[in-house]
């Protein structure tokens, strides 16, 4: 059992009170009984959650529209294990999914996970992604610093060179200014 595998069990043991449908669902290797609980009416989330993550942590895109949904989720736990799985999913439609959650206005306060998520797929999306939400998050009373230095460090793991004014813009700020000159430093010579 990998660390996010055991750290998703033991978060929603609580939540699924360790019923005997919690159990089967942590135990089985049938795919098609995981698949079958997303599209059950009347399913628990925590029971959702764990199909999502086993099919998507096993490359079955059938679990691509509920983890990007737990993706975008008010919870950060939740989050963090649909950005796991969506990273080991392999489905093409998840940088853009990623990028959109990563952009949208109305949702930066659970963008930190699709941030980190862009980072990581290094897909042609996550540049240009990363580098609107990080200016729309330069201004000086901006509460959502920790999605901006995601951004940064993203920005930084990608050593894009389109990304140099972006980062150029982030020195100045105090919370950011150390992550964006080590990201500057990883950047192609000018």
């Amino acid at each position: 059992m990998d660390e996010e595998l055991r750290s998703l069990t033991h978060r929603l043991a609580d939540e699924a009170g360790e019923s005997a449908v919690y159990r089967r669902l942590l135990a089985t290797d049938d795919a098609e009984e995981l698949a079958q609980v997303l599209i059950e009416r009347e399913r628990p989330l925590w029971a959702r959650e764990i199909a999502a993550f086993r099919l998507g942590c096993g490359g079955d895109r059938r679990a691509f529209e509920t983890l990007v949904l737990l993706l975008n989720h008010r919870d950060p736990e939740r989050c963090a294990g649909a950005a796991h799985a969506l990273a080991r999913l392999g489905d093409p439609r998840t940088p853009r999914a990623a990028a959109a959650l990563a952009t949208n206005s109305l949702r930066t306060a659970y963008a930190l996970y699709p941030v980190r998520l862009l980072g990581e797929l290094r897909a042609p999306e996550s540049v240009p992604a990363l580098m609107s939400t990080l200016r729309r998050l330069l201004g000086p009373d901006e509460p959502h610093w920790r999605v901006a230095l995601a951004c940064v460090e993203g920005l930084g793991l990608l050593g894009d060179a389109q990304a140099r004014p972006a980062l150029e813009a982030a020195l100045p700020h105090p919370r950011l200014g150390g992550a964006a000159g080590e990201a500057l430093s990883r950047l192609p010579a000018a």
